[in-house]
């Protein structure tokens, strides 16, 4: 019994692929330019994506934070660290909880920041900082 099972399944697969052939074989005579107008299309698509991507797509040079500017402010290490989390838009407490300090830590670590940049609030220190190099 289960022979004659498998005979007509098998069977009812070869004719399931033959219809397929079939219809293919009509889609494809029916549809011939259209197919390889999108082959070419997507041939073009590739192309313009690789050649933009060679042409117009740069890795940005490493960024190394202005040396000469951070040793004529005579900012530390930790400054500059505050200084990169103040950029990113963190208030005094997540910056305090991001380096492991305290928050009167960060209010002197920003008082001085201040001070040697010339700035009065954060955003001008930030500012400030950019057109220094001494942040991205």
């Amino acid at each position: 019994m289960w022979k004659r099972v498998a005979l007509y399944g098998v069977m009812l697969a070869v004719g399931a692929a033959a219809l397929q052939w079939l219809d293919y074989q009509r889609l494809a005579r029916a549809w011939t330019t259209e197919i390889y107008i999108g082959l070419i299309a997507a041939g073009f698509l590739a192309l313009g994506l690789w050649l933009g991507r060679a042409l117009f797509v740069r890795d940005p040079l490493p960024f190394d934070g202005n040396p000469q500017a951070q040793a004529a402010l005579g900012m530390t290490p930790r400054e500059l660290g505050v200084l990169h989390e103040l950029a990113a838009g963190r208030s005094n407490k997540e910056i305090a909880r991001r380096l492991g300090i305290s928050p009167e830590t960060v209010k002197t670590h920003l008082a001085r920041l201040y001070e040697r940049l010339g700035a009065r609030r954060r955003t001008e220190a930030v500012q400030k900082a950019r057109e220094l190099g001494l942040i991205p």
